[in-house]
């Protein structure tokens, strides 16, 4: 310290700041946010606290000193959750092998209610949703933010069996108006659903958690299909957010407003936090093995994800590659949707489509059957 500046002595303390956030964000996985929801916020910003610390570390190289090892100690500490982040792999199957090696293709997409309320001001996106599920072809899809109106063809529940070529579905719905309109989750597939379950949650909402027991081939499958809670911004929230990240200066109206933002992001994280917990005991229940899909409005850094990924595989991690952000929205780009699975499963072409047809991003993979 005798061999410091002031300016780098003040530079040595905001690097501690950010360390101590840094190592804050690992407990993220492991606290629930029941008890103590700051480390959940950490968890929530970890990709730009691992870039602040490498910045301190090029700083600190620059000025030949040691304190460079304070952050490269923190990083090397939670080194293990680099690769939940970032991946990089070329040993892609090719569609030959996929077709001949007899494999089945799992999708998971939230839909948001097929645009229901027009958010991309683009009246063929529903058609568009549909053609872009034809193509790709998945053998099992899991919907989040499902919707269905018995009064017109195009999207009653059969019809969509039909236009998808998925004769079977497993469907529950959380919400219900004038006996034909339905909002929920579903999962339908190629193959027969020869068993049905909902994981409870204790407290009551239109998130909810569904289990299929699918028969591939002679193997029995559980697939979990869900959507744990959102954080429920609105225009007004993004707007702020928007603001927020364009000044340098914060007034009063813009404080008050990351107020409003951290109690909403701070409600959703304890009112996940359950959800996972009952999410995983079922899991760990199932007698079959499991392909975990959802949207779980959460990182890869959190209690929730790490808590019902504990006897599981990520399938980004085994077979994805690059940041694979899965969410498509005004808030920095994030990894929140998922496709988990048990070890005696095999993953190959983990896959993010970047089409602009929700606020979500859809995610597939290859299994062999």
């Amino acid at each position: 310290m005798k061999n410091l500046g002031r300016f780098n002595k003040l530079f040595l303390a905001l690097n501690l700041i950010f360390v101590l956030l840094l190592l804050c964000s690992y407990l993220a996985s492991y606290v629930s946010p029941q008890r103590f929801w700051f480390f959940a916020f950490c968890g929530l910003i970890y990709p730009y606290l691992l870039i602040i610390n490498f910045s301190f570390i090029i700083f600190w190289i620059t000025q030949l000193k040691l304190q460079l090892f304070v952050s490269l100690l923190a990083i090397i500490i939670g080194w293990s959750s680099i690769h939940k982040l970032f991946q990089y792999r070329n040993t892609k199957l090719s569609e030959q092998v996929l077709m001949n090696q007899n494999y089945f293709k799992v999708m998971s997409f939230n839909v948001r209610v097929f645009n229901l309320y027009d958010w991309k001001h683009n009246k063929k996106m529903r058609n568009d949703i549909l053609d872009f599920i034809k193509k790709e072809n998945p053998d099992v899809i899991n919907f989040q933010e499902f919707y269905t109106d018995d009064g017109k063809k195009f999207l009653h529940e059969d019809t969509l069996k039909k236009m998808l070529n998925l004769p079977y579905a497993h469907i529950h719905y959380t919400a219900n108006l004038h006996g034909k309109d339905h909002w929920g989750i579903a999962t339908y597939t190629r193959f027969p659903v020869v068993g049905e379950g909902i994981v409870e949650f204790k407290k009551k909402s239109n998130n909810i958690c569904i289990y299929s027991d699918i028969k591939v081939n002679e193997k029995i499958i559980r697939f979990y299909n869900m959507h744990l809670q959102s954080i429920h911004f609105g225009k007004q929230d993004y707007k702020v957010i928007d603001e927020l990240t364009k000044k340098d200066d914060w007034d009063e109206e813009d404080i008050d407003g990351s107020k409003i933002i951290v109690a909403r992001l701070k409600r959703a994280f304890v009112k996940r936090a359950p959800q996972a917990d009952s999410v995983s005991a079922s899991i760990l229940r199932s007698p079959h093995p499991v392909i975990v899909c959802g949207d779980f409005n959460d990182s890869p850094f959190s209690y929730s994800y790490n808590t019902i990924s504990t006897s599981l595989k990520d399938a980004f991690v085994m077979a994805g590659s690059g940041f694979g952000p899965t969410y498509n929205g005004n808030l920095p780009p994030l990894r929140i949707d998922y496709i988990l699975y048990s070890s005696n499963l095999e993953a190959h072409n983990f896959a993010t489509s970047k089409v602009d047809l929700s606020d979500h991003f859809p995610v597939s993979c290859y299994f062999k059957r």
